[in-house]
């Protein structure tokens, strides 16, 4: 064109205007806005633009060439489409051709372009516009409610502190726009509470809160958006309240459960010490066993004085001042005994009461070398002076007031007096020793033990040796004619005075006052003597740490344990146990009490722990039942009381001991076990007048007694059988008791009265009453033959004793041949007597049986029948004694048939009870059950 230059320019432009005039030709592009914003809410398809879609084309008013065809939309991923609405005017819309999401997409930017419909129908030489940029934003739909971030939100205050923020709580919104998507306001839907939450989730108390009053709150909280749409689901807050640190004992328990039996048991399992994070250097802990309120000081055995040292291993010999009363010990009959201490025999002295122990019981062989042991509770003495108060004392009894040797408190100290007798040296001598200790009158129990080497004494307190702080010497006590006076709980002051008197009273409670002659006590017998059977353990001792020290008193009621690290301290009190080793322990309460220090780094003491108190209920033990069982009734020949052995009236007895308790399964049925126990006494007593010692006698020989723990006494009023000893050694010592009375034509019947006892008393066993009656001659009764008449009672024969005599006697006098002859005659006499005697004894038996009406019991039937002896003739023979046995048996067989049938009576119960027959009842038993054929086979034999 340049070269064509300017003329032909012009020659093109007119050529071109005239076109379009005459040839209507499509000669303009239509015309858009340069860019265009839109808003389109998601889930709808209609964009409201701005400014609206309008296409121009200069054109117009030419058909197709000033009209709009068609917009189109330039970008692959735009999920819009523009349509023409008005051709001529070229008014559009844009709409989305597929749903929008806001949470997907928020804003869209394409290109659009107009094209016009061209030069004609057909579209052809059409024309299009100048690209224009479109920009559309999504409005959001609050579609969406707010959703917590957290399940549960969980939370600890301390208790008295207000806080600004205890935690927060945070929602979210799925929703895309600001408004929507943010929450707004957070709510405490749970009415009555504490607590308040602002706008932007954060909880706070609006009060002080108490641990005491309650220790967890559940709170509910809510959310809203800023469309105020609410959370579908609430969420829940714990809020925990924790006390003020405070420095202490923790997870222990104020009881503890022990039941009897089940060994050693852990006081505190779950127990720790908070030391609120303070560092520490050292721990010390005291656990105290409080047992002062059981028994004497705590849960000892309760056996009587005597049984107990012989449990112990102490030296036979000692006397007893302070038995239980009874028959053979009646001076202690008037004294006050503390009934509510679990059996323990305890005298409680209150200023009146006072016993004369008998001249018999006094030991009267005290040398250089003796023992005085009582247990002992005192306080204070009474009144502004303080009197002596004497626990034992041996002073003149009549004439003068001389104090020989005494026992007293005065002014919480312990003294006790020794005046020896003058001997070839006339020189003081040391007389009174003196103790001053915490124990005399701290009110609580002790054992005391005063072992007297003269010129030595040696005083023991609960185990512990205490020598006199001062001893004083004085003369030594003339010789005089006197008798003494022994004592307990004052002094007697049988001279001096107008009337004889006790003075000196003692105020408080003794027991178990003993004097051992002749021999001081160990130091391992009194520990045994006065050790508790409950206290305190560790369990597990292997797996304490290496820096914890632990340490108990001699009584194991104190434990200390010690450790530089709070852990070590913590694992080893979990192990501390309690642990009572008796097979019936006294139930009820015992105190612990916990006391505990703590060391810091530079500091003697830096924190303050709270000492602990509890308890440790010992439940009731399933209580056994004794029970004694025999035969209630003895008959014996008068000939057997006079016997050299009497008769053993106990012979058939048992005694056995029973439990109520559950089975395995769980049940609720309790069932009965037997159980074996020790008994500590049986007591026979003599029921009517006492025996008389000119014509009877119950007595138990020593050698009933060897092998086993057990001694007796005796007395007219019955015998006492006692020792910590097990249920059959009594049993077999109670069946060696000889009832013997060499005079029973004047006895009609003799009763006894059993009873026996465990824990001195705290279990006793049923009263069983035994009636023992002599068997007395009475008229004969005509019989028709003499040799028919069957003695009632018949000392019985061991057979083997008699074929060995027999054969004996026959093979030194007669030479085979007429040893047969012999025997074969002396069988045929026997053969013709039996015979004889069965049909006599028959028509006899069906005239007794008219008389069955006046038969009122077996022992009467003894009675109606004559003890008749029929003699042999051909005793006198040499063979005689033989034969004499062989009709001595032959009767006895007789005598068992008229036993069935009258009575019922065994040759058992009308044999000798003596020792020494023993073997041979048991002989005629077997003989009783072999019957006739044992004495026809020996006839066949020979």
């Amino acid at each position: 064109m340049e070269t064509l230059g300017v003329p032909f320019l012009l020659f093109w432009l007119m050529w071109g205007h005239s076109c379009a005039v005459g040839g209507k030709v499509n000669k303009h592009k239509p015309w858009i806005e340069a860019s265009y914003h839109g808003v389109i809410t998601e889930n709808m398809d209609t964009v409201l633009l701005d400014p609206p879609l309008v296409a121009l084309d200069k054109d117009a008013p030419v058909p197709y060439a000033g009209e709009i065809c068609a917009f189109k939309v330039y970008g692959a991923d735009a999920p819009f489409e523009a349509v023409v609405l008005n051709r001529t005017s070229g008014e559009g819309v844009v709409r989305a051709s597929s749903p929008v999401d806001c949470e997907t997409q928020k804003e869209y930017t394409f290109i659009i372009q107009a094209y016009d419909c061209g030069a004609g129908a057909n579209g052809a030489d059409w024309k299009k516009s100048h690209k224009a940029v479109v920009h559309i934003q999504v409005d959001d739909v609050n579609e969406f409610s707010p959703v917590f971030k957290e399940l549960l939100y969980k939370a600890s205050v301390t208790e008295g502190k207000v806080y600004d923020s205890i935690l927060q709580v945070e929602a979210w919104d799925q929703d895309c726009s600001p408004q929507y998507s943010q929450i707004c306001n957070y709510e405490i839907v749970t009415a009555g509470t504490p607590f308040a939450i602002d706008r932007n989730g954060n909880i706070r108390n609006t009060e002080r809160l108490s641990y005491d009053k309650q220790q967890s709150y559940k709170i509910m909280v809510t959310a809203f958006d800023c469309g105020q749409k609410r959370a579908k689901e609430d969420v829940a807050v714990h809020i925990d309240v924790k006390p003020v640190c405070k420095p202490g004992w923790q997870g222990w328990n104020k009881r503890v459960d022990y039941e009897p039996g089940t060994g050693s048991k852990q006081l505190f399992p779950k127990m720790h010490l908070e030391t609120c994070g303070g560092p520490l250097s050292g721990v010390k802990a005291m656990v105290e066993l409080q047992t002062n309120h059981i028994g004497k000081g705590c849960d000892r055995e309760t056996y009587s004085e005597k049984s107990l040292q012989k449990l112990c291993g102490a030296a036979s010999g000692s006397t007893d001042l302070l038995p239980a009363p009874g028959p053979s010990a009646n001076w202690t009959v008037s004294l006050l005994t503390d009934s509510g201490r679990e059996s323990d025999l305890i005298y409680r002295f209150d200023g009146r009461q006072a016993a004369n122990v008998p001249d018999h019981v006094v030991p009267q062989n005290l040398t250089d070398q003796f023992t005085i042991a009582t247990w002992m509770k005192h306080g204070p003495s009474p009144g502004l002076r303080a009197e002596k108060e004497t626990l034992l004392c041996n002073s003149d009894k009549t004439e003068m007031n001389r104090h020989h040797y005494s026992l007293y408190v005065h002014n919480c100290r312990l003294v006790f007096l020794l005046r020896r007798d003058f001997t070839q040296v006339d020189t003081f001598r040391p007389a009174e020793f003196h103790w001053k200790l915490e124990q005399i009158c701290d009110k609580e129990w002790h054992y005391y033990v005063i072992n007297v080497e003269f010129p030595a004494v040696t005083l023991f307190v609960d185990g512990v040796t205490y020598e006199p702080y001062l001893v004083t010497d004085d003369w030594p006590i003339h010789t005089a004619k006197i008798d003494t006076q022994l004592t307990v709980g004052a002094c007697w002051q049988g001279g001096e005075v107008a009337t004889p008197r006790f003075t000196q009273y003692f105020h408080g409670s003794l027991s178990g006052l003993t004097i051992r002659p002749g021999r001081i006590e160990t130091q391992k017998v009194i520990s045994c003597l006065q050790a508790c059977k409950e206290g305190l353990d560790i369990n597990s001792l292997e797996s304490l740490a290496k820096d914890i020290k632990f340490h108990f008193n001699p009584a194991q009621s104190v434990l200390v344990v010690e450790g530089e690290d709070v852990d070590s301290i913590n694992t080893a009190m979990t192990k501390v146990s309690y642990i009572n080793s008796r097979q019936f322990p006294t139930p009820g309460l015992r105190r612990l009490h916990i006391t505990t220090s703590v060391q810091c780094f530079g500091e003697d003491m830096c924190l303050s722990i709270p000492d602990i108190k509890s308890v440790v209920m010992v439940l009731p033990p399933s209580e056994p039942r004794i029970t004694i069982t025999g035969s209630n009734r003895l008959v014996r020949p008068a000939g057997d009381l006079r016997g050299p052995l009497g008769v053993a009236p106990f012979k058939e007895l048992h005694i056995t001991s029973t439990v109520m308790k559950g089975d395995s399964f769980g049940s609720r049925r309790p069932g009965v076990t037997e159980v074996m126990h020790n008994l500590d006494y049986c007591d026979v007593l003599v029921i009517g007048e006492e025996l008389n010692p000119e014509r009877e006698s119950l007595e138990i020989h020593h050698s009933a007694l060897l092998g086993k723990h057990l001694d007796a006494t005796n007395s007219t009023s019955g015998i006492s059988i006692y020792g910590v000893d097990s249920m059959v050694h009594y049993e077999q010592a109670l069946r060696q008791l000889r009832y013997r009375n060499w005079r029973p034509a004047t006895l009609s019947e003799r009763r006894f009265r059993l009873t026996c006892s465990e824990l001195n008393g705290r279990y006793t066993s049923n009263e069983f009453n035994l009636e023992v009656s002599a068997l007395h001659h009475s008229a004969p009764v005509e019989h028709v033959n003499h040799m028919a008449a069957q003695p009632q009672y018949l000392r019985p024969v061991h057979h083997p004793l008699m074929f060995h005599t027999l054969n004996s006697h026959m093979s030194g006098a007669a030479p085979p041949a007429a040893t047969v002859v012999i025997v074969v005659c002396i069988a045929a006499l026997v053969v013709i007597v039996v015979i004889g005697v069965y049909r006599i004894h028959a028509t006899h038996q069906e005239g007794s049986r008219e008389d069955e009406d006046s038969i009122k019991d077996p022992e009467e039937d003894w009675d109606n029948s004559a003890l008749t002896i029929t003699v042999n003739p051909m005793e006198n023979i040499r063979g005689g004694q033989a034969l004499n046995e062989n009709k001595t048996e032959e009767r006895e067989e007789v005598e068992e048939e008229e036993e069935e049938q009258v009575g019922g009576m065994t040759s058992a119960e009308s044999d000798n009870s003596d020792e020494d027959e023993v073997e041979e009842e048991e002989g005629v038993k077997g003989r009783m059950k072999r019957g006739k054929a044992e004495w026809n086979s020996s006839s066949i034999d020979y």
